[in-house]
């Protein structure tokens, strides 16, 4: 027996009574009910903690967003780390777009709490939810917590978008006070206190065609990024717990002055990073070492930093950088008395505080 819950184009499009009394879609929406506030409560939270609880976060001369997105950076998926990358070095882009996006997740939460064009808020999480997984979704050091949270708000998003808020809405308000609203297309489509102006069939097309999507984001982004569906449960390609370094243009002068780059990409966000001791190899013998003391007391001018916020720079045990740091860093002679270096086969050492060694080559300038 059908029900006009899964035919949704047998109500009457024009009746006012007929489109409110469908028990069947209605009792369904209702049923969503603690979705739909959770789902705005969410997104809304976001949103208010910035503009309202804690505006902090969006004043660019204290410790604001910026902070966070760079922590993204490392294992962003989609080309997202480039997005990331260039408005942190643009800072009216950057910040536009943090205010863009506070407010997006400020008012789409408010307007699934109240039910206010439901389906248009539920697509804009849909939105936001898959934006978060992309960039954010490798992070979690016990488990992928920013990936858990996006990936179950959208799925909510889906199942709101599709079955609209019911009867406790907004929607339902408007549709109550202008009943002609019942044969606007457009107030079916936003909003959510009617059924979708399609036939079953094409209905039924479209929940299977947002399912499969939605199943095969969330359970292809959690594959990529712990395994545990066709593979064995691993770390990740970027580890959200593990620091690790790039370590890039090493170039080393023929009086022990030292020139590279070092890019944070991979560990916790949670905690910075430390470069405890660095040492100049040739071929495998020890040339000269920099010492904790030695690394804390770089000036700032050894630091030249590719972005403003989290950054390299000289700390209390050595070398302390935030995730996503990059910079090209200096490190001065300390040989005294010696020949001008000579030859080939130099490599650069840094150990890092947990005891891990990241080595790269060097290349001797001449005179």
């Amino acid at each position: 027996m059908s029900t006009p819950f899964m035919e949704p184009a047998e109500v009457a499009p024009s009746s006012k009574s007929g489109s409110i009394d469908n028990s069947g879609w209605r009792n369904a929406a209702i049923g969503l009910l603690a979705v739909r506030f959770i789902q705005g409560f969410i997104y809304w939270g976001g949103g208010s903690r910035r503009f309202i609880y804690g505006p902090q976060k969006l004043n660019p001369h204290g410790h604001w967003m910026a902070y966070k997105f760079q922590t993204a950076m490392p294992g962003a998926l989609l080309g997202t780390d480039h997005v990331i990358a260039y408005l942190l070095n643009h800072f009216v882009l950057l910040y536009a777009s943090v205010i863009i996006f506070s407010a997006v997740e400020l008012i789409s939460g408010m307007m699934l709490i109240s039910g206010l064009f439901t389906r248009a808020a539920a697509v804009v999480t849909i939105g936001l939810s898959i934006s978060l997984m992309l960039m954010f979704g490798w992070q979690g050091a016990t488990c992928i917590d920013e990936w858990t949270m996006a990936a179950a708000n959208l799925g909510m998003g889906a199942a709101l978008a599709l079955v609209g808020s019911g009867a406790y809405s907004l929607d339902n308000a408007l549709l109550r006070a202008n009943p002609a609203l019942a044969d606007k297309a457009w107030f079916r489509w936003l909003g959510g206190s009617l059924p979708l102006p399609l036939q079953a069939g094409a209905y039924r097309n479209l929940a299977l065609a947002l399912f499969a999507f939605t199943v095969a984001f969330n359970v292809g982004t959690y594959s990529y990024y712990r395994g545990s569906v066709v593979t064995p449960f691993h770390s990740g390609p970027t580890s959200p717990t593990i620091h690790s370094y790039a370590l890039s243009n090493g170039v080393l002068t023929p009086d022990g002055r030292i020139s590279f780059h070092a890019y944070l990409n991979a560990g916790t966000p949670e905690e910075p990073a430390h470069i405890v001791e660095a040492a100049l190899l040739q071929n495998g013998n020890l040339v000269e070492s920099w010492d904790t003391a030695a690394l804390t007391n770089l000036p700032k001018t050894a630091f030249k930093n590719d972005f403003p916020y989290q950054q390299f720079r000289a700390g209390p045990y050595g070398i302390v950088s935030g995730m996503g740091a990059a910079a090209t860093i200096a490190l001065p002679s300390v040989l005294s008395n010696h020949p001008a270096l000579t030859g080939n086969g130099y490599s650069l050492r840094l150990t890092s505080v947990n005891g891990r060694v990241f080595t790269m080559p060097l290349t001797l300038t001449t005179p």
